[in-house]
């Protein structure tokens, strides 16, 4: 699944595939806004890894659906 994460003061977006289903990383992410100011949201990579980011400067979340990717130069009439 694609997550695109908005962070604060940030002009652009954290764009990341995962493994991870929505509902677990929604649940992680309250846990950690729940928790102590200095809270930290982690994220798994689908390549392998992790993603940390403060939990008090994400504004937002976006999930989508893993796009496959395209081949070629675009349509021909």
């Amino acid at each position: 699944m694609e997550v695109k994460i908005g962070i604060q003061s940030v002009p652009r977006e954290l764009v990341v595939e995962t493994d991870t289903s929505a509902e677990e990383i929604e649940r992680a992410l309250s846990a950690a806004m729940a928790g102590e100011r200095s809270s930290v949201f982690t994220l798994s990579i689908a390549k392998g890894g992790r993603l940390l980011v403060p939990a008090d400067k994400v504004a937002y979340l976006e999930f989508g659906a893993s796009e496959s990717r395209r081949v070629g130069f675009g349509n021909a009439v």
